[in-house]
């Protein structure tokens, strides 16, 4: 029997970025707050003194543990889905943190463009540029509005860079100058200028310099160690939740953490009102009812989804008739994103075993709308990137493709690329469809009993369009770098059922219509008042950027809408910002 709790003003599910802002604000405010999280308790000591390839790197100890709760995947509708089983097939973090505390730190604005992708593409090339069956949509905020929360963002994360050269205007720089440019990130940047583009460095969450942010918290100079991307920060110079808005929220007395608490249920019987959320002490085994004012969830996409559908909250997306709103337009970053080419040098050696996870030369030429799409076969585009993470010892063995795979040749070669290698790729945009959507699996449950999400998922030729535009645009890029052997990428024909990297998004998307979208431009569900529901499952489509600036940013704006929900008497929050 589950045990019932002291009603708080909030409780908040997930301590990724967009629980940890949600808990800092609402703390900072006075408000009591809860935050729930199913992983381990976690700081950065632990994180203090480890590099350890193997444990992190190659068995991906950081992600969630799939056997006890996973997805199930499938192509199209008429397949059988099957469980997503290893880490290295599906990447969610877990733990106090959550993916914020592995994130690699690149950091990019999305553009107007992305926020009124529908009405900007319907003006500039009218509605028979969207393919019949795409399902994007205006995410109903402009990026006008969401600037002062990108600058509060990268305030509050220390970001170093310099602005994009055909990026959207903003208020302020970016707190921290960019990351040391290295030697292959010149070159990348210089063989683009010689091409008439405009690149520069990537802004990153790996901060340069040691600062304090806004709230007090401080952040160390990064050391280039390389043990980054998919590592917690052995020196604090990594901007994450652990450093940054869960010690924040952690100094005021109205805030409570509780980890190895696995929510299953928000409490909800019909009408407006969410009662609280219902989870389990997974330590214990006991069942606990958080009765709260306010319900956020803000864990990663697919658990977003799936609480919603468990707990009967919304209409569930129909694929068939095409209509309801929960598990509508699935989209992320995907195997056939990131793909590009890589360089083998004969006369040129680099240093690969320095870097940071965002050290990187990038352009925008070819993202978003900023070119002209009247006679290509897709829309958006995406960011060319040359990235320096830092090799490690256990992963790096490139050779060109047509290397054995073993021998003395293939030694030759592994010993003699080993420092003259590097790669340019293609970050294109997912758009969404309405044949990819997120449901209850009929078959497959947790340990619990409960059904497991169901994800379907197709390519389409939107997908394989853009992604050879991209491949194509990066091997120029590596031609002018001066490679002797350039290895394209091949293109997947289809999706493969592996979710690597965390970027997954849609479900519970946002907009300015309760009848295509399922929360308003707060994040606050248009049926359910007093429940938010953050993070990128609120994307209507995945821009052809990474997404973590954007996840905190509208945590920012959901914090400032639960406020004014909390302070008018329990109303829905004006969709448009006030003058």
């Amino acid at each position: 029997m589950a045990k019932k709790l002291d009603k708080v003003d909030v409780v908040v599910v997930g301590t990724g970025w967009a629980g940890g802002v949600i808990s800092a604000e609402l703390a900072k405010a006075g408000k009591k707050v809860v935050a729930l999280e199913r992983g381990d308790k976690k700081n950065i000591e632990d994180y203090t003194g480890v590099k350890d390839e193997l444990r992190f790197m190659n068995r991906y100890q950081m992600m969630q543990d799939l056997s006890h709760e996973t997805i199930t995947s499938r192509n199209t509708m008429d397949e059988q889905a099957l469980p997503v089983r290893t880490r290295d097939e599906m990447m969610a973090g877990t733990d106090t943190g959550g993916g914020g505390v592995h994130w690699a730190g690149a950091v990019y604005r999305y553009t107007p463009y992305d926020f009124e992708i529908y009405s900007k593409t319907v003006d500039r090339y009218g509605k028979d540029k969207i393919p019949a069956g795409m399902t994007i949509q205006d995410w109903g905020i402009t990026y006008d509005e969401m600037e002062k929360y990108y600058d509060r963002f990268e305030k509050t994360a220390g970001i170093s860079g310099e602005a994009d050269p055909l990026g959207p205007e903003r208020s302020n720089d970016y707190p921290n100058p960019p990351l040391k440019e290295s030697r292959p990130v010149r070159l990348f940047k210089d063989a683009a200028k010689e091409l008439g583009y405009h690149p520069y460095q990537v802004a990153s969450a790996n901060v340069s310099q040691q600062y304090e942010n806004p709230d007090g918290e401080t952040l160390n100079a990064c050391m280039y160690c390389a043990f980054c991307h998919y590592y917690g920060c052995d020196f604090g110079a990594k901007s994450d939740p652990l450093m940054t808005v869960i010690p924040t929220a952690q100094k005021h007395d109205n805030f409570e953490l509780r980890t190895q608490a696995y929510v299953r249920r928000v409490l909800y019987d019909g009408g407006n009102k969410a009662k609280g959320v219902m989870y389990v002490d997974t330590e214990t085994g006991q069942e606990f009812e958080q009765p709260a004012d306010v319900v956020v969830l803000a864990a990663f996409t697919f658990t977003n989804n799936r609480l919603l559908m468990l707990s009967e909250i919304g209409k569930p997306y129909n694929p068939e008739s095409r209509t309801g709103v929960i598990g509508k337009n699935f989209n992320g970053q995907m195997n056939i994103t990131f793909l590009g080419a890589r360089g083998f040098f004969k006369d040129k050696k680099f240093n690969l075993y320095g870097g940071a996870g965002a050290l990187g030369g990038t352009m925008s030429d070819f993202a978003a709308d900023n070119f002209d799409h009247s006679d290509v076969d897709f829309i958006n585009g995406g960011a060319i990137e040359l990235r320096q993470y830092g090799e490690g010892a256990i992963t790096s063995n490139r050779v060109p493709k047509d290397s054995p795979n073993w021998g003395s040749e293939f030694k030759k070669n592994a010993n003699f690329y080993a420092y003259r290698n590097l790669t340019t790729w293609y970050t294109s945009a997912i758009m969404s469809w309405w044949h990819n959507y997120m449901d209850l699996d009929p078959t497959y449950k947790d340990d619990f009993g409960d059904p497991l999400l169901r994800v379907t998922n197709k390519y389409t030729d939107q997908d394989r369009n853009i992604a050879k535009f991209g491949i194509d645009k990066c091997t120029e890029i590596m031609e002018k770098m001066g490679a002797d052997i350039i290895d394209k990428d091949e293109i997947p024909e289809e999706f493969d059922h592996i979710y690597q990297g965390g970027h997954y998004a849609g479900g519970v998307i946002m907009g300015d219509d309760p009848e295509t979208s399922a929360v308003n431009n707060y994040l606050q569900m248009w049926d359910v008042d007093n429940l938010f529901v953050v993070g990128g499952s609120a994307f209507p489509h995945f821009p052809g950027h990474h997404p973590t600036v954007t996840i905190g940013s509208l945590a920012y704006r959901a914090a400032e809408g639960i406020e004014k929900y909390l302070k008018n008497g329990g109303q829905l929050v004006k969709g448009k910002q006030e003058a």
